[in-house]
């Protein structure tokens, strides 16, 4: 098949009024969720989708550079022009995991193309479901995640993840209140990327083991990100106090970056996400590396339910204790409210994915198996900026968050 066009879409939806919620390190704002829809054509009219990291950058590196290269080759082994293309462009780590976006949109041309799932060409697929955990919980009183997590049940998940730092007393009474809600059966996962980030008022290291001790006597599933990322040393010394299991990734720029976390025995779980930290090509590594090891790997996924699919047939080419877990977000919808709206989400796939006892059925059909629905192009256009800002307290400041999950802040000015 020789390539005939690649194009990247930008998307957003826009709240009606921006999100304003508290928390203990100041105030964050939400304005808009943004996404990318990546589309390859060949010149026999096959067409081959992608979701993409939602930003100009990622956009123009498409464009410019990844689109002049594969427009007019013929494709029959995505492996080998990933080889190509880095040869021809001596591409930076950046320039090659979006190159790795559109590579996902390869993958999806060739099972068409074959008459076979995308799980087939990365290796052959050892299972049909993996395990979806419902995602929200975003600064709230106690009661609301406590009402979250029982609604998460409620639809069959048998994980809720949600976000603290409301401060050290509301986080431990906060976990309480899950645990009643839901009772002893949900996995409850705590997300907290914000301790490490709240300025002067970022939780400590001695904080912090104080209320993992106390949140393991709720089972706690796992504790997410709890120090700054970067620091490998400061989670294996938690890790060894053994008192909950660990999980980090989603801000892993590198893959040495990834596998000093996997091999200095920093984490319990290793978290990725397909879309901005490498593709189907850096996970493939890593998941060999993470199984020689005894680790298990969960997914993150923050947008679509196309990154949801992409991820997911991936994650069914290894068994469940390696690849355990896919990240699901919980948005609101007609009679159930979750964190916020964002319509796009599920708008992109022209069918609803089929999810059984919170389990995700991937399909077998060719490709990716799922049928896009190209109205979202039209439907939900591109709006420029960040989506979302953390003002702290202390030091004063803007900060600004790009869809790209593995960049802590991308740009700040004081106020």
């Amino acid at each position: 098949m020789k390539i005939r066009s690649v194009r990247a879409y930008l998307l957003s939806y826009p709240f009606p009024k921006p999100i304003e919620l508290q928390y203990y390190g100041g105030q964050r704002k939400i304005v808009k969720r943004d996404s990318m829809l990546i589309r390859v054509e060949t010149e026999n009219g096959l067409v081959g989708y992608a979701p993409g990291d939602g930003s100009e950058k990622a956009q123009a590196s498409i464009q410019d550079i990844i689109a002049p290269f594969l427009q007019g080759r013929i494709l029959a082994d995505a492996d080998a022009l990933r080889v190509q293309f880095d040869r021809a462009t001596q591409s930076s780590s950046g320039l090659m995991k979006t190159y790795c976006t559109v590579e996902v949109a390869l993958y999806d041309l060739l099972g068409k193309a074959m008459g076979m799932p995308v799980s087939e060409l990365l290796g052959g697929r050892v299972r049909d479901t993996i395990a979806l955990y419902g995602s929200a919980g975003m600064y709230m009183e106690p009661e609301g995640y406590g009402r979250e997590a029982a609604l998460t049940k409620e639809m069959g998940f048998k994980a809720y993840k949600m976000r603290p730092a409301m401060g050290p007393e509301k986080d431990l009474l906060t976990i309480a209140k899950m645990r009643e809600a839901a009772g002893p059966d949900l996995g409850l996962m705590v997300d907290a990327h914000s301790w490490w980030r709240m300025g002067d008022r970022s939780y400590t290291p001695q904080m912090i083991e104080m209320l993992a001790e106390e949140m393991s006597r709720y089972d706690i599933t796992w504790l997410e990100e709890p120090l700054p990322p970067h620091d490998h040393a400061a989670y294996r010394q938690l890790r060894e106090k053994d008192i909950l299991p660990i999980a980090s990734g989603e801000h892993e720029q590198t893959e040495d970056g990834f596998l000093d976390l996997i091999q200095s025995d920093a984490v319990d779980y290793v978290q990725m996400d397909v879309v901005c930290q490498g593709g189907y090509a850096m996970s493939r590594r890593l998941f060999a590396e993470i199984a020689r090891r005894g680790l298990r790997f969960a997914f993150h996924s923050w947008g679509t339910s196309l990154e949801v699919v992409a991820a997911a047939q991936l994650g069914i080419c290894w068994p469940e204790p390696v690849v355990q877990w896919l990240e699901y977000p919980l948005y609101s919808t007609p009679g159930r409210q979750f964190m916020y709206e964002f319509p796009l989400a599920s708008d992109i796939l022209a069918d609803p994915l089929e999810i059984v006892d919170g389990n995700l059925i991937v399909s077998r059909d060719p490709g990716l198996g799922v049928k896009i629905d190209e109205s979202v192009i039209e439907k939900y256009p591109w709006i420029p900026g960040p989506w979302s800002y953390f003002t702290l307290i202390s030091p004063p400041g803007t900060f600004a968050v790009v869809s790209d999950h593995s960049i802590p802040f991308v740009s700040g000015e004081g106020k």
